[in-house]
This record gives C-alpha cells, structure tokens and sequence, in this order.
C-alpha cells in the first residue's frame, strides 16, 4: 500500500493535475494551498477512490503556516510521507531590472525560493526516518535559461534547479530521490498571474502554436515516481513541440 503525496500549490493548474494522477495511482493525499474552496473541491471529486484526502490550507511563503500545518498532521500520517511536491510558484510581472517592482520580486523570491525551502525543511525529516522517498521540485526552463524581462523570475527558478541538485547530495544517503522538472510553455493561470489578471495579454501568449498542458506536467510527475526503486529521474526539461527554447517558439501564421 503506498503512503501519502505531500503536494503545494494543489488548487489549480499543475498541482492539480498532479494531485489527481497521484491519486489514480494509489497515493493518499495532503494537498496544500491558499484557496481552502478549491482544495475542498477537489478532495470531493476524488471521493470515489479508495484513499484519505486531507487538506491544508497554508501559505508557503509563511514559515509558521508551513511547521504548524505539518506538525498537526496525525503521526501515523507524518510517518507515510513518501512523496513531496514543491509545486507552488509563480511568476509576477515581465520588463527591465531597473523597472523591476519590489513587491513583484518578494513574492516570487517568498514563493519561488523560500517557500519551497520551509516545505522541504518540514517534510524531510519524515523521509530520512523512513530512509527512502522522493521529493519533486516543479521549476522551469527558466531555471535552464534566461530570457529579457524574466530576470527575477529566472534567478528563482535557477535557485530551484540549485536546489534540486544540492537536495540530491545531501538526502542520497538516506535513499531520498530528488527530481527537478522544468516544463516549458504551458497554458495554466501562470501568465494570468505573472500579468496581473489582464486575459488578452495573457492569452496571447499561447496563441499560434500547442502549449502544454498541466496533465503533461503531472504525466512526467508519474512517469519518475513510478521507476523501480533504483532509479531516480535527476532531471526532466518538458517543452511543447513548437518550443526550441526558452524565448524561440514557432507560431502557426
């Protein structure tokens, strides 16, 4: 019988996905977010499976939020932590460093970075009692690349590839997996939020060509956390087929 998928950022898009297909695997669930409403909906549409859904609403970026949601959880629960989503992250707002807001930069650096650092700091020492597990950490090609307008962003998502691969040296001796996944263009509310609610702009960024969708990032989610045991997925950068790189997608006239 498998344990329980800890997962961030559950509401919507990505972690969504990844939650759903977890659970098709077998997994329980802890899905966290802000937005309590739609945790609550998805814990409903999943009640025909055979699993526990517990719910946790929390904000990342709070360090408090995060070790007062995780120490609540029963022990018979923290004890059956066996996979770590660090999906929560966004990008807000695009344009030149000397035009950078400051809230902008805090919040991704609060969610991005930080937030994906409390999470792992409360889960792990589950993990390593257990000796063995898999943490996941959902970055982005601009942890591979850079691109103009995109300079904080990218320095988040670097931090999280960092991350990735630092998690990896000090967890190997407990048997702890560490995969870094890095999706390309993807249509979820990510451009909603990065330009502040304005659709259009938003919508044109995927106009012309098929951008990926959430299920192909929770696909990839499933296909490394179903390897055999001696086998960890280091590293897996997904793109759509129109997408060469980070700022080089082909567009259909």
């Amino acid at each position: 019988m498998k344990g329980y998928a800890f997962i961030t950022g559950a509401s919507s898009g990505f972690g969504e996905a990844i939650a759903e297909t977890i659970a098709n695997e077998g997994y329980h669930l802890i899905i966290a977010a802000r937005r309590t409403e739609r945790l609550t909906k998805l814990k409903e549409r999943l009640h025909r499976l055979p699993i526990d859904v517990i719910c946790i609403t929390m904000d990342v970026r709070n360090e408090e939020e995060v070790q007062q949601a995780v120490s609540s959880l029963p022990e018979e629960v923290q004890n059956r932590i066996e996979l770590l989503v660090n999906n929560a992250g966004l990008a807000v707002g695009r344009g030149p460093i000397d035009q950078g807001i400051s809230d902008d930069w805090n919040r991704m650096i609060d969610t991005n970075i930080k937030g994906l650092l409390y999470v792992t700091k409360a889960v792990v020492p589950f993990l390593k009692k257990q000796k063995h597990g898999h943490i996941i950490n959902i970055a982005s090609i601009a942890g591979k690349e850079v691109y103009p307008g995109g300079n904080v962003y990218c320095a988040s998502k670097h931090a999280v590839d960092a991350l990735s691969r630092s998690m990896r040296i000090d967890l190997v001796s407990y048997g702890i997996k560490v995969t870094n996944i890095a999706p390309g263009a993807a249509e979820t509310e990510f451009s909603i939020v990065r330009f502040k609610g304005d659709q259009s702009t938003a919508d044109s960024v995927y106009e012309g060509y098929d951008a990926l969708q959430a299920q192909d990032i929770a696909d990839s989610v499933l296909f490394a956390v179903t390897r055999p045991a001696h086998v960890n997925i280091s590293d897996i950068t997904i793109m759509p087929t129109a997408q060469a790189s980070a700022t080089i997608v082909h567009k259909k006239a």
